[in-house]
């Protein structure tokens, strides 16, 4: 069995657009093989973007090193050559070939690393209460005025009671798409 302290972090070189497909190859292949003890987890690093286009939100995920994927691992003989020849995986960063074993990442880039793709999801400033009178300033909708209904925080949109041609409407919109009055 290995020693916990013996854990450390590698990089491995991917396939573009295989970075999923070797993470899940590499942990039914340490589990398969008895390796559990030596490889521990792979980490696929993605960040969420955010685009505005045409008034229109759109949130994606995307790689933040493409054609890698980490490797939190006990480096000895066996796991080495288990890693190297998972399906996908071309090598590791930092190993200077001819069969020598790769360099590990340092401590502080692994919690640099670790730190961003785990942080909570954006905190929105919430400014509005259920009831506030708003305007909506951008959208199909923008001019018109009426009452928060509805908050999701956790997405930082609104629902707005607005009259349209003389009924009441309810419509959601991002924070952003609205100011009080």
């Amino acid at each position: 069995m290995a020693e916990q302290s013996d854990k450390m972090w590698y990089v491995l070189h991917t396939y573009s657009g295989y970075e999923n497909r070797v993470k899940e190859n590499l942990q039914s292949r340490a589990q398969s093989m008895g390796m559990e003890d030596y490889i521990f987890q792979a980490v696929v690093p993605e960040e969420e973007e955010t685009e505005r286009k045409n008034g229109k939100v759109k949130t994606e995920m995307k790689k933040t090193f493409p054609g890698y994927v980490l490797v939190e691992m006990v480096m000895s003989d066996e796991s080495w050559f288990v890693v190297r020849n998972t399906p996908g995986v071309t090598g590791f960063v930092g190993s200077h070939g001819a069969g020598s074993k790769p360099a590990p990442l340092l401590p502080e880039e692994v919690a640099s690393i670790l730190s961003s793709i785990q942080e909570d999801k954006p905190n929105y400033d919430i400014e509005f209460e259920i009831g506030d009178n708003v305007k909506i300033v951008t959208g199909a909708f923008a001019g018109l005025e009426g009452p928060v209904t509805e908050i999701d925080a956790e997405h930082g949109k609104l629902k707005v009671e607005v009259d349209m041609f003389g009924r009441l409407t309810e419509t959601e919109l991002d924070y952003s798409d609205a100011k009080r009055i």
